[in-house]
């Protein structure tokens, strides 16, 4: 007779094969890769310290529940928040990790993300968002209510590109960084909507626009304006897919003058013209993990930073 595998060992098979849904979800709810991997650690260990009293329950549920909670007590989510993650899982996935629906997410309580994400991107029935977040279903409906009525905004303006425009995308933003790297006010111009909006996260720690750059004009000067402080320089640039949109990582050989970062990614989306309507740059190093060759960066994960600034003051 076998006998049957000790719990942790079937815990262990059980987060191998819910990691990834754990990760996405926890991904969506903080904005952040490295947050994101924090609690789904941490996610782990509770299990693994105190698992759920029925052993021969799904684990999926209980996971869930433990992750999205954790999601839940530590939110911070906001634009200096959001680190870009390479680009997997299904194409119906890959709008909601775009950079447009992270910032729409903002509008939302964190129970509405939840279950907005449990219910909209997901796919779970009422039921099982209801019983993942520990709420009745009444509550849950309403919640799903109020997080859609807080998106009507980004849906009205949602545009997502079909997979033969993801290579336009690509092309269109190659030719905008080029442009950029010549000063090319016209020629960016020329490439932009008319309502463009340009975002920076630096983190503070590097010359940008501490708010969003919005217009054709404003956005291609702004630029123009980033690319002469940096004329003498080399930089190494490759093509990513990150957060489901082109991006362009720029890494510089040495380290340069105080104020400007020593590597960015730039992410694009584009509208139905065909014109680039979002541009979103990232500097902040602890927000680069996904350019680092191990994908690690910052042994210490932005929330792990917060709580312990929280703890200090």
């Amino acid at each position: 007779m076998t006998e049957p595998a000790p719990a942790s060992e079937s815990l262990e098979q059980a987060f191998a094969g819910e990691r990834q849904l754990l990760f996405g979800l926890c991904y969506r709810m903080t904005g952040s890769a490295a947050d994101a991997e924090d609690i789904v650690q941490e996610t782990f260990a509770r299990a693994l310290a105190h698992p759920p009293p029925r052993s021969d329950a799904p684990w999926r549920p209980w996971l869930v529940r433990v992750a999205l909670n954790l999601a839940v007590d530590d939110d911070e989510l906001g634009l200096g928040a959001h680190e870009p993650a390479l680009t997997t899982g299904r194409y119906e996935l890959v709008e909601s990790v775009s950079f447009a629906f992270l910032l729409a997410l903002e509008a939302l309580s964190p129970a509405q993300r939840a279950v907005l994400l449990l219910r909209d991107v997901f796919e779970y029935s009422s039921a099982e968002t209801a019983a993942a977040l520990d709420l009745g279903e009444a509550n849950a409906r309403v919640l799903l209510h109020r997080a859609r009525r807080a998106m009507a905004e980004y849906d009205r303006s949602r545009f997502v590109p079909a997979r033969a425009a993801r290579q336009q995308s690509l092309e269109l933003l190659t030719r905008f960084m080029g442009l950029f790297a010549q000063q090319d006010v016209a020629g960016m111009e020329k490439l932009l909507a008319d309502d463009v909006v340009a975002y920076n996260d630096t983190d503070g720690r590097y010359h940008a626009a501490g708010i969003p750059v919005v217009g054709r004009s404003k956005v291609a000067r702004f630029h123009a304006g980033i690319a002469r402080l940096r004329a003498h320089e080399r930089p190494r640039v490759s093509v990513r897919w990150m957060n489901g949109a082109p991006a362009v990582a720029v890494e510089f050989e040495l380290e340069v003058a105080d104020g400007l970062a020593p590597r960015f990614v730039t992410l694009g989306e584009l509208d139905a013209d065909g014109r680039v309507r979002r541009i979103y740059s990232v500097l902040a190093p602890a927000k680069l993990r996904a350019l680092s060759p191990s994908g690690t960066g910052s042994p210490s994960s932005p929330r792990r930073r917060r709580r312990a600034r929280r703890l200090a003051g």
